[in-house]
């Protein structure tokens, strides 16, 4: 069935002040909500892209059609993508880790602050619009990674687990300029059941 536009478990104003209301409105009710349908009508009729998830189009995008590649790596990924970044935040959150991802983050990063420090700088450093991540390797192991534009860990064979969006639609009606700043409010909203969650199905 088409990929549906997720619905957030929280209200729009649910995680001020660290995000906004009007932010969260227009991100999720009309940037994700585009690429959804834009990724939805690039498969559509189309036999062996239309019965498959967009998580595994993305995860063989070498294998999609020339003529619809790009549309679905963009707006394919644009769906994903976002759809974890709603996830993985939530109200009454942020903090720091506890169970597995916490052992994992502490041997894979040193500690916390470690793996906040390599974090904030993946997301500060992404040239222009993307994305950082933390996803499970090929190894099993964990590392930051970050992606240009619409581009997705699946593409490269690992298994995202956290992420923040650096597209400026994220924060600039309540940051502006100050992507340093939203990145550091980020922290505040981290929904660290959700990644736990996400963490166990890679194993």
């Amino acid at each position: 069935m088409p990929y549906q536009l997720p619905q957030l478990a929280y209200a729009y104003d649910a995680l001020e002040p660290f995000l906004d209301a009007r932010t969260l409105e227009i991100h999720h009710g009309k940037h994700h909500k585009t690429y959804v349908e834009r990724f939805n009508a690039a498969i559509a009729g189309k036999p062996g892209l239309e019965d498959r998830t967009a998580e595994d189009l993305l995860a063989a995008i070498d294998s999609v059609p020339d003529e619809v590649r790009s549309a679905v790596r963009n707006n394919g990924g644009g769906a994903v993508n976002h759809t974890l970044y709603w996830a993985v935040i939530g109200p009454k959150a942020g903090g720091e880790p506890v169970g597995a991802v916490a052992d994992a983050i502490k041997a894979d990063f040193g500690s916390f602050a470690g793996f906040k420090a390599k974090f904030s700088e993946a997301a500060l450093t992404q040239f222009g619009s993307g994305w950082a991540w933390l996803v499970v390797n090929a190894l099993g192991r964990l590392a930051i990674v970050k992606t240009a534009n619409q581009d997705t860990p699946l593409s490269l064979g690992q298994k995202p687990i956290l992420v923040i969006d650096v597209w400026e639609h994220a924060y600039y009606l309540n940051y502006q300029n100050r992507r340093a700043d939203y990145i550091e409010a980020f922290y505040h909203v981290i929904n660290w059941t959700a990644v736990n969650r996400f963490y166990s199905a890679t194993k």
